[in-house]
């Protein structure tokens, strides 16, 4: 079982920068892989980024090159660095987990994910 806490979001104006960060407890973070996703108000939650056992990334396209994606395992936190804002990221993030074996495979889908954590709100302003 992990437990993940999501923090750093609030408001900013466009084209503004944010850090969330996503906190875990529970269990070793080396032998899972973490993702990020985002549910707009009236939207299905969507894929943001995620991050590999072994480190390896995958972004959205809306995303690819402003946002960036890290992990610190001796920490037990995954970050997802936002920079250059819009109105269109204005969402609630979610961190996810899901245990995997394979170093280097990639998850980019709600359904592969086992643990959530409860979200935390970004808002852009234009």
């Amino acid at each position: 079982q992990v437990h993940l806490v999501e923090s750093g979001g609030g408001l900013v104006q466009a084209g503004g920068s944010l850090r969330l960060s996503c906190a875990a407890s529970g269990r070793t973070l080396n032998n899972y892989a973490m993702g990020w996703f985002r549910q707009a108000p009236g939207k299905e939650r969507e894929f943001v980024a995620t991050i590999s056992r072994g480190g390896g990334t995958n972004y959205a396209d809306s995303v690819k090159g402003r946002f960036t994606i890290s992990r610190n395992n001796a920490e037990m936190t995954v970050y997802l660095q936002m920079t250059t804002l819009k109105s269109e990221d204005t969402a609630v993030y979610y961190c996810a987990a899901t245990y995997t074996a394979k170093s280097s495979k990639i998850y980019a889908t709600t359904a592969e994910y086992d643990y959530w954590g409860q979200g935390t709100q970004v808002t852009v302003s234009s």
